[in-house]
């Protein structure tokens, strides 16, 4: 088990079947590794080593992944009986009574949970800094982010605790750390992967969950095993003519690329993503495919409050049915202060202005949607910027104080007058200029490594392809996978 990191899921799954090593052996290698990476990472917030190794030891599944150690993410995967806080002190010491769809579908196909991941409050920041837990730091740099709000599942995947772990996407919550990281991160199409059984869509239908890998493969291998129908459900993508994992193997064929690195809903996009994104369209033109520069066309700052408000409402929403869960009302002194922020901006929100920023962002994808009438995938950066350090997009101390005054007097009409919001999200679009678009028109995306910059930090570049086709996508990132191989790029403590 010294060559365990070296496996992706798939490859220990193998192991598992031709007898060459047990469950337990694989969960006892993660619980080593996790151990020993995690107090420089704070990667997993909670532990489930006893419940694992237990699990190893009984008649597991027979899916693709049987035997193999994942960890969840400490968001919407309810696990029966295991905390999940949502990265909230408001959830703190709560249980699930039963697992959520996703976590029935993890299981059947055989993994062994043996954890959750660090994520932000609710998920709502693109980095991973929530005051319950502390930041999670990235294996490149651990000065720096891992991204979020999978940064935790991302930190350990890239660190090699595990081969893969569960993340949602709900801006870029999948891709924005699988650039960070180095990591391949696909988001679904909307409604691929199942929602239930408590809600019918998470965010307006913009989150899917799904996972991060660092291969190909065990991303289609996990989508298959997660994809499906599901009762209820508000909306059915259609099915797949086949399996994802085929697809991987599959050339993909001279397709129709455009590309654009002028910030979509930001104002600026850092010279490494540029240069970035010019080395995979030199790659991508050397496969033979026909690459065309196409710009794309959003009105950002209409775009960028429409999504705002309603993450407001979702936020909102969530701290008041939280009250079934916990049995009280939540209180200010039960999240931070920005989450609060949401929540008083959120209740300032008429239902008429909920449901026109919702028929704007369904025009928006309209639009995009005949944008993709003539190509077959759209190139982009993953981000607008590298890495940053740990707390650079965190508010300074005067809009955090100005926050709490705020929160403390229940002035949400006045924050809504003065524009706090917007004030404060302006740097958190510069860092995400590319990615919640496509939350928002429910199209498949995903995050590529195929760059490192001259301080080593990975550089993601993120592909799009039209609504429902994430076979095209498999194809096109196996090429990419054999074309310029990623696996053996590990962060220096890997090693360690």
């Amino acid at each position: 088990m010294n060559d365990y990191s070296s496996y992706d899921a798939l490859g220990l799954a193998q192991l598992v079947r031709a007898g060459d090593v047990a469950p337990r052996e694989l969960v006892q290698a993660a619980i080593e590794r996790i151990e020993r990476l995690n107090p420089s990472l704070n990667a997993v917030v909670h532990t489930m080593y006893d419940r694992a190794l237990q699990e190893a030891e009984s008649e597991l599944p027979g899916g693709a992944f049987r035997g193999v150690p994942i960890l969840l993410k400490d968001l919407l995967a309810w696990y029966e009986g295991e905390p999940i806080t949502s990265g909230s002190r408001l959830f703190r010491g709560w249980r699930p009574p039963y697992d959520t769809e996703i976590v029935r579908r993890y299981r059947r196909a055989g993994v062994i949970v043996v954890g959750k991941t660090n994520t932000p409050e609710f998920g709502l920041t693109p980095f991973t800094e929530p005051e319950l837990f502390g930041p999670t730091r990235n294996p490149w740099d651990p000065a720096r982010t891992p991204g979020g709000s999978s940064g935790g599942s991302a930190a350990a995947v890239a660190s090699g605790m595990v081969p893969l772990a569960g993340g949602g996407d709900g801006g870029g919550s999948i891709r924005i750390p699988a650039s960070c990281c180095g990591l391949f991160g696909l988001k679904p199409t909307r409604g691929r992967t199942p929602a239930g059984p408590l809600v019918g869509e998470h965010w307006q239908g913009a989150t899917v969950e799904h996972c991060l890998t660092r291969s190909v493969r065990d991303s289609a291998a996990m989508l298959d095993a997660l994809r499906g129908r599901e009762p209820g459900a508000p909306c059915e993508t259609a099915p797949p003519t086949r399996d994802y994992l085929t697809e991987v193997d599959t050339p993909p064929g001279r397709l129709r690329v455009a590309f654009t690195d002028e910030p979509l809903l930001g104002t600026r996009v850092d010279a490494d993503c540029r240069t970035a994104l010019q080395d995979a369209v030199g790659l991508l033109e050397s496969l033979g495919h026909d690459v065309v520069e196409r710009s794309l066309a959003v009105d950002r700052e209409a775009f960028n409050l429409a999504f705002l408000t309603m993450i407001c409402g979702e936020t909102s929403a969530a701290i008041v049915e939280a009250r079934d869960m916990i049995g009280r009302a939540a209180t200010r002194a039960d999240v931070e202060a920005t989450t609060w922020m949401l929540h008083l901006l959120g209740q300032q929100t008429s239902a008429a202005d909920f449901a026109l920023a919702e028929h704007f962002l369904r025009q928006t994808g309209r639009r995009v949607g005949a944008f993709f009438e003539n190509i077959d995938v759209l190139v982009t950066p993953t981000l607008g910027m590298p890495p940053f350090p740990i707390g650079q997009l965190q508010p300074p101390p005067h809009e955090m104080l100005m926050m709490r005054w705020f929160g403390r007097l229940n002035a949400g009409a006045l924050m809504k007058m003065l524009g706090v919001l917007e004030k404060a999200a302006s740097g958190l679009f510069d860092f995400i200029p590319f990615t919640p678009l496509f939350n928002v028109t429910g199209q498949p995306a995903m995050s590529v490594p195929l760059y490192w910059n001259a301080n080593g930090l990975p550089i993601g570049v993120q592909i799009v392809g039209r609504f429902g086709d994430e076979a095209t996508l498999f194809r096109l990132a196996g090429q990419l996978e054999s074309a310029r191989p990623w696996a053996n790029r590990h962060p220096a403590l890997w090693a360690a």
